[in-house]
């Protein structure tokens, strides 16, 4: 007996799905899509600036060993005297030999300052430059060379480095720029969250002797204070009144900001040049600042700091023996 074959049909059946069927989940997908690549863009981003975050904060905390505390920066006139210049040094070196820091002596002339302009806008290109060279420490003390380290028993720690040292010290709800700058410091900064110390005279922000962390922030920072306006504005004290404007109308850098007391980091030797009565060097003081000495034809740089020079070298010789 022959049992018929199944008839054949034009349209045999299939293991896929139609293309009517399948319509609708084309058009749910593409619905969806846009959704699905946000998500993983998102995804994506975050990692990256995590990562990134990561990696910035361990190259900024990460020290090998050897890795000096603190750099000293002080730029010198190539104009200054062959005697002038080694006493400067000397002075900087012995104090960064004591307590395990580093120095760097950048001429004033070995960065591009725009035609013009006073060579002290040199200080923070060197800091940057500082910066650069010495990656992993962490802190900048910019020393102007109008000044002598005149007690190098002192740490900058116990001086202000140290949290707690710092706190007792800093001078809060201070207008910026004495005596009636309607922007003051923070009366509720942290010193664990500070990353700019310097202290005033009695006619604003006396950069003449400075402290800056290291990082990111301390990037922005200098940049914004460089900023190729602020060179060309023609600022009365240059540099110093280009810090005090963006110190008092950008909060991001008066929030890092920490004041101290004048003879704390930055004695003057004299009551001329923005001096206050408190301000005055004695004998026992960190820093003697002859500040204003290069701007006075009448002055004399050298002259001024030959007797604490030689005090200075009675003092470390005292101590060698």
């Amino acid at each position: 007996m022959q049992f018929p074959y199944p008839r054949k049909t034009s349209s045999p059946s299939s293991p896929y799905p139609s293309a009517r069927s399948s319509y609708p989940r084309r058009r749910s997908l593409r619905s969806v899509a846009p959704y699905l690549l946000g998500g993983v863009a998102l995804i994506w981003l975050l990692v990256h600036l995590l990562s990134r975050n990561s990696s910035s904060t361990t190259s900024i905390n990460f020290r090998p060993p050897g890795t000096p505390e603190v750099v000293i920066v002080t730029t010198l006139d190539p104009n200054l005297s062959p005697t002038y210049r080694a006493n400067i040094v000397a002075n900087r070196r012995d104090y960064a030999a004591r307590h395990g820091y580093t120095t760097f002596f950048p001429n004033t002339t070995d960065y591009d300052l725009m035609p013009h302009i006073p060579s002290s806008w040199s200080t923070i290109p060197a800091l940057r430059h500082a910066m650069t060279l010495f990656p992993h420490t962490p802190w900048l003390f910019y020393l102007t060379s109008t000044a002598l380290i005149m007690n190098p028993t002192l740490p900058l720690s116990t001086q202000v480095l140290d949290p707690k040292v710092l706190e007792a010290k800093m001078i809060t709800d201070r207008p910026v720029v004495p005596p009636d700058s309607v922007i003051k410091t923070f009366s509720h900064l942290r010193p664990e969250r500070v990353d700019f110390i310097l202290t005033q005279d009695k006619d604003g922000l006396a950069g003449g002797s400075l402290l800056v962390r290291s990082g990111e922030w301390a990037k922005f920072f200098l940049d914004a204070w460089y900023d190729p306006l602020y060179r060309s504005y023609n600022f009365q004290k240059a540099e110093g009144h280009a810090l005090e404007h963006i110190v008092q109308w950008h909060g991001t850098i008066l929030a890092k900001l920490a004041l101290v007391p004048q003879r704390v980091l930055n004695s003057y030797t004299r009551e001329t040049g923005g001096a206050v009565a408190d301000g005055l060097y004695q004998e026992g003081d960190f820093i003697a600042n002859f500040h204003g000495c290069r701007r006075d034809s009448a002055r004399n740089c050298e002259e001024e700091m030959g007797p604490l020079m030689i005090r200075w070298r009675e003092l470390r010789d005292q101590e060698r023996r």
